[in-house]
Formats: structure tokens, sequence, C-alpha cells
């Protein structure tokens, strides 16, 4: 199966070498890498373009932010299955595309998810946090749960369906569609038991405390937005829970 990996960058010189090398050494043969950027002017283009050798499509235009960006990946995607790897984040191995291919060879899961752990800016070998994933269930996204989005792949005609990246939400825009895909699709989901990224710290969504507070108004708002019930108070506990939890559990 084709696997169609999305990254989406701006201002990214720092990280994104880092990124395109994690895509390059993936050993699953049928990668299409695109990578779509904002209009950097800090030399990122030029990086993308001497050492992004396995960067099979290549944007660099001015964009109205991470999801609009996003959508237009959408429509340049031919792969089976679609994902998504920041500009500053890196695959776990060699082997973790190669995983998720495995766990989707069954026709009848259409999503995967996995584990993730989160690094020091300055050094991705120092492990901070571990997102130990859990299987979906539904009701689960008004509990606080959630996965990685960057360890989140759909087939391609599943996310047809549910559409694009809703752009009036400016930081949980991602948690909006995977809710679209597995609470109101019902996609079938699986869960792949391994670390399959290493994400930097530092996050639009988890550098500040009102970063923090912002996104979790805009979880609430989403998953309202869609019908579903959900308390804040039972949201806001269960997401300190998972959260701590994260600090104490290791791969």
């Amino acid at each position: 199966m084709r696997v169609s990996i999305v990254t989406v960058a701006f201002n990214s010189a720092s990280t994104i070498v880092d990124t395109l090398d994690s895509v390059a050494r993936q050993d699953h043969p049928d990668i299409e890498h695109i990578v779509i950027d904002g209009g950097s002017s800090d030399g990122t283009v030029d990086l993308v373009r001497s050492m992004g050798g396995r960067v099979s499509k290549f944007v660099t235009e001015p964009d109205a932010g991470i999801y609009d960006a996003m959508n237009k990946s959408l429509r340049l995607c031919t792969g089976d299955i679609i994902g998504f790897l920041n500009s500053d984040d890196m695959y776990s191995s060699e082997r973790s595309v190669s995983a998720i291919v495995a766990a989707l060879a069954d026709g009848g899961v259409d999503a995967v998810h996995g584990d993730l752990v989160y690094v020091r800016r300055d050094d991705p070998e120092c492990v901070v946090r571990h997102w130990k994933a859990t299987p979906f269930s539904p009701g689960a996204f008004s509990r606080a749960w959630c996965p990685a989005h960057p360890t989140f792949y759909v087939r391609r005609s599943v996310l047809e369906r549910a559409g694009s990246f809703n752009t009036s939400y400016k930081v949980a825009s991602d948690l909006d569609l995977m809710l679209r895909v597995l609470e109101l699709g019902r996609a079938n989901s699986k869960l792949v038991p391994q670390v399959l990224v290493r994400m930097r710290m530092g996050g639009v969504s988890n550098n500040s405390v009102r970063g923090i507070f912002r996104q979790n108004a805009e979880v609430i708002a989403a998953i309202r937005g869609h019908g579903l019930s959900v308390s804040t108070p039972v949201f806001a506990i269960a997401k300190i829970f998972r959260r701590l939890h994260q600090f104490v559990s290791r791969p």
C-alpha cells in the first residue's frame, strides 16, 4: 500500500532535516512524502530542496495557518493511507511506517494509532513524557481520550468521507477530524502497541498554560459542536490524570 506522509512546515530550518531524514530512512518501499511550506524565510525551503531526496511533492507559499496547509496537502495525497509528521518530529525507528502498514493490511481496519514520546527540543534522545496509547471506545473523546495525531494513520477513502480540517479551530482541528473519523464515522480502528513517533516539546498546544487552556476549550467546543455530551469537570479531571500518567509511564 502506498502511504502519503504529510509534513507542514514554517521556518523549521532548525529541525526539518531530522524529519526529512526520518522519512527517508523508512523501510516501507512505497512512500509519498508531501511537504507544505508556509513561505519560510529561514532556509527551510533550501533545505527541503537540497536534502529532501524522498520528497515527492513540495509546495511553498503563504497559507492561513497549519490546518489550512494540511487541507492543501489532502488535495495532493494519492496514497492508500494518509498520516502527518510535523516538521519537528521524527519516527522512532526505520520500521515505524511498516508497522502502520502491517496493522492496516487487514481490510477491516480503517485507522490506526500508537504510542508517542515527547523529547527535549535540543536533545531528541532524551524522553520527557510517554504518551501510552489505548484503544478507542465509543464516548472516549468526552472522557479526554484522544489518539496522538502524529501516530494516527487512516485510509484515504475514510478520510475523504470525514471531510477536511475545520480551520475555525486553531489548535484542536486535528482532534476534531479524528473524532469525526472514529466517533461519528465509526471507523474500525486498531492500536499499534509500540512507540511510533518522537515529538519535540514546545508545540503550540503544550508550550504554555495559556496554550493548554485554549486547546482544552477548543476540544470541548468541538465535541459539543457534534452534538456529543461532555462534562467540563469530568473532562478536566480525566485530562489531568492522563497527562500525569505520561510522566510516570516509560516505553
